[in-house]
């Protein structure tokens, strides 16, 4: 089975970049983030995607990826 995995962990760890300064920046609420991280989402926030590729200057090809359970 296929699944959307957002690759927010890898990038915070790339950049030395804690989920608690992220937050904070980003101004999200700490459980519905780490719900991200943990691939344990039903639906994706389409601003959120933005906000997040700005945040790590990345392009969304760089931020999701489809992954096999």
């Amino acid at each position: 089975m296929k699944y959307l995995h957002i690759r927010i962990m890898e990038l915070l760890q790339e950049k030395k970049i804690s989920k608690t300064k992220i937050c904070k920046d980003l101004d999200l609420q700490r459980g519905n983030f780490n719900r991200y991280c943990r691939d344990e989402f039903q639906r994706v926030d389409a601003n959120l995607i933005i906000r997040l590729c700005d945040y790590f200057d990345c392009d969304i090809a760089d931020l999701l990826e489809i992954c096999e359970r």
